[in-house]
């Protein structure tokens, strides 16, 4: 590999500037000799040696020696090794050897992907990942390319339809691009892939919805893109998937039952769509068998928590079996000459998006959260000892918290927040030793705080909402009316209303002396009338005082009563 790399720092001598040998640097017994088997394919011509006044510099290669001292070789200032090589004048004579393998990933490469470098026939992986290069004029036309890499680089525009003629390419990145236009649909026909990675770039439209019967890949990673319409059922073809990370899009469908047979399947993401409906029962009798990381947050799903696949995820529910079969510590697909590609996720931790670059196979987490889903959560949840995330939360789950949960001895980040639970905090949560994130927020949870253990780490943030909770962190502190469960029809709950019994009672006494006083009053004055005939009968009748008139007919006086008005 060192062989080839240095043959390309000759080609590319244009983009570099080497700095003088650096004699007092010890060279790596690996690259001496890759120079010597590189001096070894090339005859120099010493009649028509272009720089006479210079002396030939490959002549200070010999074996033995310290290659860092030898003339016209760069060795890096830290780890030693060869970085560049300066020929020129040197007058060699023959070609390059057949190169297999090339890897210029991690330089400051930049513009146009050179013409040159993609006609070279006998490549079989070129990586150019975690470079500057903004564009390919043409794509590779080399017929025997196998794995090609050019993610984290600036690459715009549309990917050219070329890349339908290499029938042999089994490994495709180019992931965290600025790459655009709708993704081929011959890619779907290229039997030979086996990852297809275009993740954070912006193409548009549908996914490819031709994938045959013949599918090979394995990871299919679409995830942070502006892709719409349906999920392709065709995609059910593709039986050897292990990861399917189509989240962040704008996709429209209900929940891809067909999703479900396969049994390679360890990873699905579909977080950050707009999928809706139910999430309907099981087909088969074993789905998602491999599954490990089950994330399906931010869309429209309701109805009740999908149980029936909850329960069936088994590789979720025996630590062991997570990744027995593999001797690495991460998910990775193998390429060529044992390049490795890694697989990678997106998860939300307290509302923060964290990017795991590789996944641990240790690592299995569930998150249903931002979504409508609602009834109780099941107790079997406790069966998934392998879990390290369960995220439940913005949702509208009721019940009471399992105490099963205790049982996730794995776990490290659970989230039930923004639901609707009830009753207390099960004690037997203060026994998980490796719980590092804990919310609870936004519930109506109530009565003693557990103590102990991890749960004497967590802040207010993790209880706030709960107006019924009590202890440590909290101000609050519990007393014997904290223990009492606050009835279901108590109209007056304080998690309603903001507000207790003693208020309502002071309300309650207030009113009624102050409606005893206006009563007393309307039947004093007999008003209104219709009111005091409903509850006094007749009203009291009004005694009119009279006054004498006298008045003198035919001379003689009379008296006469007139009533006064």
């Amino acid at each position: 590999m060192r062989l080839i790399l240095l043959y390309l720092h000759i080609l590319l001598f244009h983009f570099t500037s080497f700095s003088s040998s650096s004699s007092n640097l010890l060279c790596h017994h690996e690259d001496s000799s890759a120079l010597l088997q590189f001096k070894s394919s090339f005859t120099i011509d010493t009649e028509n040696y272009a720089c006479s006044e210079q002396p030939q510099k490959t002549a200070t290669w010999k074996n033995g020696t310290n290659c860092c001292s030898w003339h016209g070789v760069s060795c890096d200032t830290v780890s030693g090794h060869v970085i560049g090589l300066n020929l020129g004048c040197e007058s060699l004579n023959g070609t390059f050897p057949g190169l297999i393998y090339l890897d210029l990933s991690n330089h400051k490469l930049f513009g146009s992907l050179p013409n040159w470098l993609l006609d070279i026939d006998s490549l079989q992986f070129l990586g150019l990942s975690h470079n500057m290069f903004t564009s390919m004029d043409q794509f590779i036309r080399n017929q025997w390319l196998q794995d090609l890499d050019i993610s984290f680089n600036l690459l715009a525009g549309d990917i050219p339809l070329s890349i339908c003629n290499k029938s042999s390419l089994a490994y495709l990145n180019l992931a965290h691009n600025k790459l655009t236009g709708i993704i081929p649909q011959c890619l779907a026909n290229l039997s030979s892939i086996q990852v297809l990675d275009l993740q954070m770039n912006k193409f548009y439209g549908t996914i490819p919805s031709n994938f045959s019967q013949d599918c090979d890949l394995r990871t299919l990673n679409l995830n942070g893109n502006l892709l719409e319409g349906n999920l392709p059922k065709c995609l059910s073809n593709c039986q050897k998937l292990e990861a399917l990370n189509l989240g962040s899009n704008k996709i429209e469908d209900h929940f891809p039952y067909w999703i479900q047979t396969m049994q390679h399947l360890e990873v699905l993401v579909l977080r950050e769509n707009k999928l809706y409906g139910p999430i309907g029962n099981i087909n088969i009798k074993h789905p998602f068998p491999s599954l490990i990381i089950f994330d399906i947050s931010s869309n429209n799903f309701s109805g009740p928590l999908p149980k029936a696949y909850i329960q069936n995820f088994e590789a979720m529910k025996t630590v062991t079996q997570v990744g027995q079969e593999s001797n690495s510590q991460y998910m990775e697909r193998m390429g060529l000459r044992g390049i490795k590609y890694y697989d990678s996720v997106t998860m939300t931790v307290k509302g923060n998006n964290i990017v795991m670059v590789k996944i641990p196979i240790t690592f299995a987490n569930i998150d249903l959260s931002q979504n409508n889903f609602e009834g109780e959560i099941p107790n079997f949840i406790g069966q998934l000892q392998a879990l390290k995330g369960l995220n439940l939360s913005h949702n509208r789950l009721t019940g009471a918290i399992p105490q099963s949960i205790g049982n996730l001895t794995n776990l490290e980040s659970l989230d039930l927040s923004s639901n609707i639970l009830t009753g207390a905090i099960p004690a037997e949560l203060a026994y998980l030793n490796g719980l590092e994130v804990l919310n609870l927020s936004h519930n109506h949870l109530m009565g003693e705080i557990p103590q102990g253990k991890q749960f004497n780490t967590f802040s207010n943030d993790s209880y706030e909402g709960n107006l019924r909770l009590c202890g440590f962190p909290l101000s609050k502190k519990c007393g014997p009316e904290q223990y009492s469960p606050p009835s279901a029809n108590n109209f007056w709950s304080e998690e309603k209303f903001g507000f207790g019994w003693k208020p309502v009672a002071i309300g309650y006494g207030c009113g009624a002396v102050l409606g005893i006083g206006l009563g007393y009053f309307m039947f004093l004055i007999g008003k209104p009338r219709w009111l005091v005939m409903i509850f006094g009968g007749q009203p009291k009748r009004r005694v009119n005082r009279r006054r004498t008139r006298v008045r003198r007919t035919n001379g003689s006086t009379m008296n006469q009563m007139v009533p006064m008005s």
